[in-house]
């Protein structure tokens, strides 16, 4: 959260020429209302059985750009799923910026409580493993958006490009 998932994927899908899909703001549109409720009427575990169904809604379709919500990745199937249908792009930051940019965190449900640096250390911690897992990962501290969405343009060619085929003599092309 406050890493610039839904920043970067916004400016990232108009440089492609693609859609953008905020699966946060898909969910809210459903459901009728905002986050901090789901998350207070329903509960976390709710919240999860949403997202899953959305995403894989939302895998099945093509040429989008797509901004999970950063605990996505903690699912299994989730975690298989993105890796498995898209380039997956992990966006960090240290918790000092994450702080900062998640201003009062009122509509951060996962940051309720009184010592918010630590929930989000915390949640870091939690989520360290699966982040690693992306295809890329970038750190956005000292980087602006543009930078963010030229270092994930570049980096799609890497993953999406064949690999060199043998040739018939059963050495690789030169």
């Amino acid at each position: 959260m406050a890493v610039g998932k839904s920043v970067v994927g916004r400016k990232l899908a108009r440089r492609l020429g693609w859609r953008f899909v905020d699966i946060d703001r898909a969910i809210e549109e459903e459901q009728g209302m905002k986050l901090p409720e789901i998350f207070e009427r329903e509960g976390e575990a709710y919240f999860r059985k949403l997202e899953k169904r959305k995403l894989g809604d939302i895998l099945s379709e093509e040429n989008q750009v797509i901004a999970t919500g950063g605990g996505a990745v903690v699912d299994d199937e989730n975690l298989r799923l993105l890796k498995q249908k898209s380039f997956l792009v992990c966006l960090t930051a240290s918790p000092e910026t994450l702080l900062r940019r998640s201003g009062s965190g009122k509509d951060r449900p996962l940051l309720e409580g009184d010592d918010r640096r630590k929930r989000i250390e915390a949640l870091l911690a939690r989520r360290r493993e699966r982040y690693a897992e992306a295809h890329i990962c970038i750190d956005t501290d000292s980087l602006s958006v543009e930078e963010v969405v030229d270092k994930i343009i570049k980096a799609i060619p890497e993953r999406t490009a064949p690999s060199p085929l043998p040739s018939p003599s059963g050495r690789g092309r030169g």
